[in-house]
């Protein structure tokens, strides 16, 4: 078995100028560590690396997922960075002012100025948030 030291997101961007910009206004963070290309960021204890590549923005699927426990809130203050939250209408899948309300969960999906698609989640159930709480300890729920 590989002895596996940390895992990462990487997200594609085409502009790093332009993803850095976003990171620090949406977000509020700076890079740890920027190598020629390549920026990379640190929350909630997870490693984002931030690359540059021509094929950013060709993923149509989410890419990375954050949770919170207070998602309306989170939400507020996202908007006033000038992210804009999608809404669809489809099979099974129904957002309203840009929530979709799932079995155990509340999500938000936005994408970032490379073309990422982002989500955040607010788990609704003591369930779903006790899972996040146990992945988060790194143990998996009982």
């Amino acid at each position: 078995m590989p002895d596996i030291q940390m895992a990462m997101v990487t997200l594609p961007a085409s502009d790093l100028a332009r993803a850095r910009t976003f990171w620090h206004d949406a977000f509020g963070v700076e890079p740890m560590d920027s190598r020629e290309g390549a920026d990379f960021y640190v929350m909630a204890g997870t490693v984002v690396l931030v690359y540059e590549t021509e094929f950013a923005g060709t993923a149509k699927n989410t890419a990375l997922s954050l949770m919170t426990e207070h998602l309306d809130r989170d939400m507020t203050e996202l908007r006033t960075h000038g992210v804009t939250f999608h809404d669809y209408d489809l099979p099974g899948l129904r957002t309203v002012d840009g929530v979709a309300d799932l079995d155990e969960m509340r999500t938000a999906w936005f994408t970032d100025t490379e073309g990422n698609i982002i989500a955040i989640n607010e788990p609704t159930s003591a369930d779903a948030r006790e899972q996040v709480r146990a992945m988060r300890g790194g143990v998996a729920p009982a």
